[in-house]
């Protein structure tokens, strides 16, 4: 989703720096601008002040785009799906 803004100025946060400045990279080589930082999306404090500080630098957020894992399973049937898979999103979000 963030190379598709390549050509604006890309803030990105998440949990693994490596995987973040992997992106990073992918952008600034298609001429775009991105910045990287480790926030833990499920710490709401966190995001805020991360948010907050990305709008003194930019000005604004204009988009902004979540996926964060909950530990959801993919990829098998509901009947297949034990209990606790099939509660461990739910509970964690």
């Amino acid at each position: 989703m963030a190379r598709t803004f390549a050509r604006a100025k890309v803030f990105l946060a998440g949990r693994t720096r490596e995987s973040l400045e992997a992106v990073a990279a992918d952008i600034t080589a298609a001429g775009g601008s991105a910045e990287v930082a480790v926030v833990d999306a499920l710490d709401e404090q966190a995001v805020d002040e991360h948010a907050r500080a990305v709008v003194c630098q930019a000005g604004s957020i204009d988009v902004s785009f979540n996926l964060i894992s909950r530990g959801d399973v993919q990829g098998i049937p509901l009947v297949d799906m034990t209990a606790a898979d099939f509660t461990r999103p739910i509970t964690t979000g």
